[in-house]
């Protein structure tokens, strides 16, 4: 016999109304990275069972189709009716040979909590007492609504009573069945053949299998775990509360790993999200998706990370990064987005309200505050001043720009492009870079400017403007300007008629 299961049943056919969804079914609903089904494929998945079969209906192609991404060697088993739990099984034993030996695992679709551990305790308990069946069971505080677990003086099952059905004294019992179990293959076959619709609901029940061994003379034994990795999930409710139970769960795992995290309350991780030891997150941090994060980084606090990757004593602060690389060393934030494609090498910085798009920033470079990078290569040591655009859209095509290593772009460039700016050049402050700037080169692209003299004290008269510009002159200053300002005027008046006119 194999010591691994012959079979894992993942019944995941119902259509779960107390969802009250219309876009998804039941069991594609999820939390932390993961669907229901995914939860629970991935908690039976260290059983290594020779097969695993998944009894779909209610919206099966969606169900099939998602099954595959998530377990392209899943046997999808089609319950076209929903006849009850033990028809379920019936079909889906149809994909194990009815000559193979050893256990199958029945497990809910919508208990998304349950752990690897408890699995092997459930089949290693089986395997060892020789039952015809194993039951998971969990002691709770309130049983209300549960089917109690009635045990013998040789703590065997007897019998699992429905609570609509229980004595007085059975109501008192809080050891309830959670639909997990472990059956022995050929014994669980010929009982799912006899089982009655003789019923209310005319369905076929799986723990009526539980009776059928009882009465028949056979061990039904049970294993208890803990009800925070048995707890299904029927509503929107219990979804949330099981998310709550699942990241206080990760977390703490994180935790005893050597990650800080100040405030659990608060932070949200995945299911595949990787954290190294001295990794410390910040209050309001979540981490989505396959995040990384290296050794000595410090997240948070207000960070949303998602397909992340961060490198060693990386710093990143109220900031939103998807699908985006952050090196070791770096700082980004606060207040900064990275969109998927960036990546900001090691000891880089990116700064307040500065958002990143399918560019690399070089070793060393910053881009400190106020700035749009978008389709770029920034080199090594450059750094980029406020307000810089890199202007990437004609409306029809986005374009690339590269900026060489120790450059000095000047605040408020607009970097249209596709232009290259060569390495140790400079851009002035407010210029428009529509072409190349050769290596060593200041690129200078603005008008040149022009004051005009005593323009506040001749269009601004008797304005707090005014008044300030005639303070600031000394009375000589004012004296010998007077006679200018008032010959000025003409001419100015002729001046910004002329700008006028252009600008129509």
């Amino acid at each position: 016999m194999s010591a691994f299961p012959a079979a894992v049943v993942v019944l995941a056919a119902g259509e779960g109304t107390r969802m009250r969804s219309r876009a998804r079914p039941k069991v594609l609903h999820g939390f932390a990275g993961r669907t229901l089904l995914g939860h629970v494929l991935a908690a039976a998945a260290p059983l290594r069972a020779e097969r695993t079969v998944v009894v779909v209906g209610h919206r099966r192609d969606e169900v099939t189709a998602h099954l595959y991404e998530l377990d392209d060697a899943a046997v999808p088993a089609v319950q076209d009716e929903q006849r009850g739990t033990g028809h379920a099984v019936r079909l889906a034993l149809h994909a194990v040979p009815a000559d193979a030996q050893g256990t199958v695992v029945v497990v809910p679709g919508d208990a998304p909590l349950l752990t690897d551990t408890a699995l092997t305790a459930l089949v290693t308990e089986h395997v060892a007492s020789g039952a015809a069946a194993t039951l998971l069971t969990s002691v709770v505080t309130d049983p209300t609504g549960y089917g109690r677990v009635v045990r013998g003086s040789d703590a065997a099952v007897l019998r699992v009573v429905e609570h609509k059905d229980a004595s007085p004294d059975e109501l008192g019992i809080h050891e309830v069945a959670t639909s997990v179990y472990a059956f022995d293959h050929a014994l669980l076959r010929d009982a799912v053949s006899r089982l009655s619709t003789d019923n209310a609901q005319g369905e076929e029940y799986l723990p009526d299998v539980i009776a059928i061994f009882v009465a028949e003379g056979r061990r039904v034994a049970a294993v208890v775990a803990p009800a925070d990795q048995t707890a299904g999930v029927n509503d929107r409710v219990q979804l949330a509360d099981a998310h709550r139970t699942y990241n206080r769960r990760l977390l703490e795992a994180h935790m005893r790993a050597g990650v800080a995290v100040v405030d659990p309350a608060t932070t949200w991780v995945d299911a595949g999200v990787e954290l190294a030891p001295d990794v410390t997150l910040l209050p309001s941090t979540s981490l989505h998706g396959t995040t990384r994060v290296a050794e000595g980084a410090e997240i948070g606090p207000d960070v949303t990370l998602t397909d992340t990757t961060v490198g060693a004593d990386a710093r990143v602060s109220r900031t939103v990064a998807i699908d985006a690389t952050i090196g070791a060393g770096a700082s980004v934030g606060p207040f900064a987005y990275l969109r998927p494609g960036a990546a900001v090498a090691d000891t880089a910085h990116v700064g307040t309200y500065v958002e990143v798009k399918n560019s690399s920033i070089g070793p060393g470079s910053k881009v400190p505050h106020l700035s749009y990078v978008g389709d770029a290569t920034i080199g090594a040591h450059t750094n980029i001043g406020a307000a810089t655009v890199f202007v990437n859209y004609d409306g029809v095509t986005k374009r690339r720009s590269t900026v060489g290593d120790h450059v000095r772009v000047g605040s408020d460039t607009m970097i249209v492009a596709p232009v290259a700016i060569g390495d140790g050049a400079y851009t002035a402050a407010g210029s428009v870079i529509t072409q190349d700037v050769p290596p060593g080169a200041m690129g200078v692209a603005r008008g040149r400017q022009r004051n005009v003299a005593g323009w506040v004290q001749r269009r601004r008269a008797g304005t707090p403007a005014a008044d300030a510009a005639a303070h600031a002159l000394d009375d000589t200053t004012a004296d010998t300007t007077a006679d200018t300002i008032r010959d000025d005027t003409a001419r100015d008046d002729t001046a910004v008629a002329g700008e006028r006119e252009g600008e129509r």
